[in-house]
């Protein structure tokens, strides 16, 4: 055999092995909200992002533009690691401390609910990028007032419902839980944590026992998107769903630096993003939230990567490096071996 042919045999069963690995360990990106009963983000995104109908979604467009709607299924940390509390500050629970959701922070009594009653209940979570994990839901304690900031004391210490890896029905995972008996006004806070990335996602939804005594009075139904409202706002989403959509999450991990004011306001070539921010946080009233830090206190920039979208492809950037690595290293062989064989016959 030549070293021209060794040095090709090297190649493929040597570096090919390697590049399948690095291409193999892509992640797959999961997304998805809670949609019975129907998430906040669910709920405004139904009603449309540029046109919505309650005073709760205008006043999340007012602080947070539309764009977070577009990109209701990716309310995520990517290296959450099941350090929730750590790394979502108070105040900041339904956003899950990312600045993009601000608008969903908002503290107010008429955000569009669901109704409740203890007992047994089927929940639904639309699963647009299915990954296993496990599921969580909180209720929040009674005494709860939803014109106040959301803080980790206003859950219960227990999560009410609980389950890993539940069944996947037309898009949708679903699976049972007992709700405590609650009356009034209150929320549930969802935590779905993949098993097989740090990465997790939050949910907060209204819901209401009996009657409504939210402090704005009555607040109206919650309805989640259907399949023609999620496929028609599609295009104006900036999600990457393993590789089939916008740049929300890359390959690269370094995803939409953008907050949704941001892109809305460049996109419509108005303000600068910080004056556009000011004046949103007016329109939005005196509970209007602040903006979320870059990272949690006691984190670093690459621990909090809920701007990025996470470094979850870091092994296929490692691998994909060691293959080129590789492949200079072979050719490189392949140089030496034929300058030693053309020195050989020139020597004879």
């Amino acid at each position: 055999m030549t070293a021209r042919r060794k040095v090709t045999t090297l190649a493929a069963l040597g570096v090919a092995p390697i590049v399948i690995a690095g291409l193999s360990a892509a992640p797959a990106f999961a997304h998805g909200s809670m949609t019975d009963p129907v998430s906040r983000v669910s709920a405004c995104f139904a009603e449309g992002p540029e046109s919505p109908v309650s005073a709760a979604c205008k006043a999340a467009v007012a602080a947070g533009g539309t764009q977070p709607l577009y990109d209701w299924n990716e309310v995520n940390i990517a290296n959450a690691a099941g350090n929730h509390q750590q790394l979502i500050p108070d105040g900041k629970l339904c956003s899950a401390g990312r600045d993009k959701y601000k608008g969903l922070d908002l503290p107010r009594g008429d955000w569009p609910s669901s109704k409740m009653s203890a007992g047994n209940r089927t929940f639904h979570y639309k699963a647009t990028a299915p990954h296993k994990g496990s599921f969580e839901l909180y209720l929040t304690k009674d005494g709860y007032d939803p014109t106040k900031p959301l803080k980790w004391s206003d859950l219960e210490a227990k999560p009410f419902a609980k389950v890993t890896d539940p069944k996947l029905v037309n898009g949708e995972y679903v699976f049972d839980g007992v709700v405590p008996n609650k009356s009034g006004r209150h929320l549930v806070y969802s935590i779905w944590q993949r098993s097989d990335s740090p990465e997790a996602f939050y949910t907060c939804s209204d819901v209401v026992f009996g009657q409504d005594n939210g402090g704005a009075g009555n607040a109206p139904t919650a309805a989640a998107p259907s399949e023609e409202e999620i496929a028609d706002g599609a295009d104006q989403s900036t999600v990457d769903h393993n590789g089939h959509g916008g740049d929300g999450h890359d390959e690269a991990g370094k995803g939409s630096e953008q907050t949704g004011t941001e892109a809305a306001g460049e996109e419509a070539g108005e303000k600068p993003a910080d004056q556009a921010a000011g004046e949103e946080a007016e329109q939005a009233g005196d509970n209007a939230p602040e903006p979320n830090s870059a990272a949690a206190p006691g984190t670093s920039g690459s621990e909090n990567l809920a701007e990025t979208g996470g470094d979850s492809s870091t092994p296929y950037i490692a691998i994909g490096g060691a293959a080129a690595l590789a492949l200079g290293a072979a050719a490189l062989f392949g140089t030496a071996r034929r300058r030693a064989t053309a020195g050989g016959r020139h020597g004879r």
